[in-house]
């Protein structure tokens, strides 16, 4: 198989996370986040099934049974093509959000070389992440709150008072949330869309410092995926809860270490491109809206390779 230079498939990408962004428009607000969510991996199954690769979902939705998802395995793209790549895909993250038309509901999407991802199973993973710029090793998943935070501040050359922390509002975050605030720090709670409230750390616009809390695995690649672009800097850990299925599912993806802390780079590895589209409007992006016939589109693309970050309002007509 052919190496791919991810760059050249930029437009191709990007589109496809516009048009999966496009194709929730009549589902938002409307209070049906399945109907929504089925509407943009239609359109983004389609937008792939046209590109020149043979892409592999590696993240994804759900098993092959669970129509219409995206599954994991699911090959894409032209069945000619000698161009191999591996695929994370969200089509709609947050489709409660979208349902209820709330805030920062996205279309996502990354691309690596084969075995570029983490092929991480569809369980909790524990996360932590920060911007760019700040020294390694300032935090960790095993130092308590209070310490990630003391150094963060100190890296910052800030108080733990001035530091804003967002965290998923989950009953299992009640300890985070409350010794977070113990720490000094003021708190921002979001109802969903971990992909988004990672990557808000990166960016000073959102007034976000830090990310904590447990979510989903296949949204921490995502963001890894992101933050290797960026140079944040995140850590994750598998969380499997004495489950012996997902034991035995993992170690089938090749995960042996149940209890490893893994980095943006151990998971998202080599080049990468990431993309996202705004569905309803967020902290990092607007979302679709439509005026005079035409539809408008804005959409962040996130290139490791020539280390751009692209902000795109399209129109369509």
């Amino acid at each position: 198989m052919t190496k791919l230079s991810l760059s050249h498939l930029s437009s191709d990408i990007i589109a496809t996370a516009e048009q999966a962004a496009i194709a929730c428009y009549d589902w938002i607000g409307k209070g049906d986040n399945m109907a929504a969510d089925a509407a943009a991996v239609e359109s983004m199954r389609a937008s792939l099934n046209k590109m020149n690769i043979k892409g592999t979902i590696v993240i994804g939705e759900g098993e092959r049974d669970e129509a219409p998802m995206l599954y994991i395995g699911e090959e894409v793209g032209l069945k000619n093509s000698t161009y191999e790549v591996d695929i994370a895909l969200d089509p709609l993250e947050g489709t409660t959000i979208c349902a209820n038309a709330g805030e920062s509901s996205l279309a996502v999407i990354a691309f690596a070389n084969k075995g570029g991802f983490l092929h991480a199973p569809d369980v909790y993973m524990e996360k932590i992440a920060i911007g760019a710029g700040l020294p390694e090793g300032i935090i960790d998943l095993d130092n308590s709150v209070e310490t990630n935070l003391k150094n963060l501040a100190k890296a910052k050359k800030c108080n733990v008072s001035d530091l804003v922390v967002m965290i998923l509002e989950r009953d299992r975050h009640k300890e985070i949330i409350a010794k977070s605030r113990e720490a000094g720090a003021s708190v921002r709670l979001i109802g969903d869309g971990d992909v988004a409230g990672v990557i808000a750390c990166t960016s000073e616009d959102t007034r976000v410092d830090i990310y904590m809390g447990t979510g989903g695995a296949p949204e921490g690649v995502l963001a890894a995926a992101a933050l290797r672009v960026i140079g944040g800097q995140m850590m994750g850990r598998l969380i499997f809860s004495d489950n012996q299925k997902q034991i035995e599912r993992a170690k089938k993806m090749g995960i042996n270490d149940l209890n490893k802390k893994y980095s943006a780079n151990d998971m998202a590895k080599g080049d990468v491109i990431f993309a996202c589209a705004g569905v309803t409007d967020g902290y990092m992006l607007r979302g679709i809206h439509k005026k005079q016939g035409n539809i408008f589109v804005n959409s962040l693309l996130m290139d490791s390779a020539s280390k751009k970050v692209i902000r795109t309002s399209s129109r369509y007509l």
